[in-house]
């Protein structure tokens, strides 16, 4: 026959035997969410930005962007509900070539067309800055990290900024006198076209320049025949320039001769007219030393002194 009392206090026993275990696994249950949150997300609420980069907090839900940008740092953030996208903005250089050692693994030549409808290919390398302020615009248009927008949009703009401004000149011009004004012309619309945008272009070089051979071999010949023709022109007002000059000199010798024949012809004037008999006996009287001259054969002396008149 079954005690009641006996009943009872096992009844008790078991009941709190439950309460017990149900309050050890809510502890436990607790303490493996905090875990949880501490272990997965507590390091995604945060969320460092390096130097030289800036921050874009996008809103997950709604899908919009935070129009202020964040600067380098640590970042909270609701890992739910937000995400951040680091941008960098300090100088970077976008190196566009047919070789695969630089710039991409892929050929990243422009090619363009000249005034004369002849293919050429450039080797070009543009460096740049990306404006802070301007970053959260930036990806809202894109929707993209930097290396896409470089050899997306950026490659597709260079290209054809160089259409224009190749396109209009002849390749002989290009490649000899208009290579600075080219490259010059070419920098200014991409400043013009990138700026919207946030992007600062600082310098743009023009690397190398791929034309057909048989236009290569064209320019080199009419570079070689207009040498030798400057060389032809510079050797001709050489001869010009001795010839003038020994005309000069002889011009000058036939003057200075001139000169002293009239001088002379004056002087001969001057002297005939002053020359008198008079004069002439003078001069004589002021050489004579007193002596009369030796004569042999019975002469005169050739000095007659007048005579003095009573």
């Amino acid at each position: 026959m079954a005690n009641p009392v006996s009943d009872l206090l096992n009844n008790m026993r078991q009941r709190g035997s439950d309460v017990g275990s149900s309050g050890t696994f809510g502890k436990l249950l607790r303490i493996a969410v905090v875990l949880f949150v501490l272990v997965f997300l507590l390091p995604s609420m945060f969320t460092y930005v390096e130097p030289g980069h800036v921050g874009i907090l996008i809103h997950r839900a709604g899908g919009g962007v935070d129009p202020k940008p964040l600067g380098p740092g640590l970042h909270f953030r609701n890992p739910l509900l937000s995400a951040i996208e680091e941008y960098p903005v300090f100088m970077q250089t976008l190196v566009l070539t047919r070789e695969t050692t630089e710039g991409s693994p892929s050929n990243d030549e422009i090619n363009v067309n000249s005034k004369e409808g002849q293919p050429l290919s450039l080797d070009v390398a543009m460096s740049f800055e990306i404006d802070p302020v301007k970053v959260p615009a930036m990806y809202q248009t894109f929707r993209t990290d930097i290396g896409m927008i470089q050899h997306g949009y950026v490659k597709q703009t260079i290209r054809q900024a160089l259409q224009e401004v190749v396109g209009d000149e002849a390749i002989a011009d290009i490649m000899g006198p208009k290579k600075a004004e080219t490259v010059s012309r070419a920098q200014a619309l991409l400043q013009e076209r990138l700026l919207q945008y946030g992007i600062m272009v600082k310098q743009f070089t023009l690397n190398e320049f791929r034309a057909p051979p048989s236009v290569i071999e064209a320019i080199n010949a009419k570079n070689v025949m207009q040498q030798q023709a400057l060389t032809a022109q510079n050797e001709l007002q050489k001869n010009e320039f001795q010839a003038r000059g020994d005309s000069i000199k002889a011009a000058g010798r036939a003057k200075a001769i001139t000169a002293e024949a009239e001088a002379q012809a004056r002087a001969n004037h001057l002297l005939s007219e002053s020359i008198t008999p008079t004069l002439v006996q003078y001069r004589l009287i002021e050489k004579w030393n007193g002596a009369m001259p030796q004569v042999s054969g019975g002469g005169m002396p050739m000095i007659q002194l007048p005579s003095i008149k009573q």
